[in-house]
């Protein structure tokens, strides 16, 4: 019933967000499309994509996730009311904040420990307070 819905911005629907804008808009999108799915810049699309549709705050019956994840996105993208300008450099704030993220993943996975062993390293556990 709900197989057009996805648990954060579904990375196919790219293509079809690209005549939504001005010609900044649509050179971003057929950068992003010739990115591989695991670069920052396609992952800093998809995080952009996240946040102005809102993804995060959908729920299965919601009527966002009732029209669906591309008419939903497409609506956000167009009511976005900033410029090009203003969209291209949130989405590189994106980019900047998941180089970041992997970056930190890198440095941990190298020191031998994961993100959440760091986590739970800095968090005393409630149970364990005297």
């Amino acid at each position: 019933m709900y197989d057009h819905l996805e648990l954060l911005f579904p990375a196919r629907i790219i293509p079809a967000l690209g005549n939504l804008r001005g010609e900044a808009w649509q050179a971003l999108v057929a950068e992003v499309r010739a990115r591989p799915a695991t670069s920052v810049e396609h992952l800093g699309f998809v995080l952009l994509i996240t946040r102005l549709a809102r993804c995060g705050t959908c729920s299965i019956d919601s009527q966002r996730a009732v029209r669906g994840c591309a008419a939903c996105t497409r609506k956000a993208v167009v009511r976005f009311k900033g410029s090009d300008e203003d969209l291209i450099a949130q989405y590189r704030q994106a980019c900047d904040e998941v180089a970041q993220f992997l970056a930190t993943g890198r440095a941990q996975a190298s020191a031998g420990s994961s993100p959440e062993t760091s986590i739970a390293a800095r968090k005393p556990h409630p149970q364990s307070r005297v």
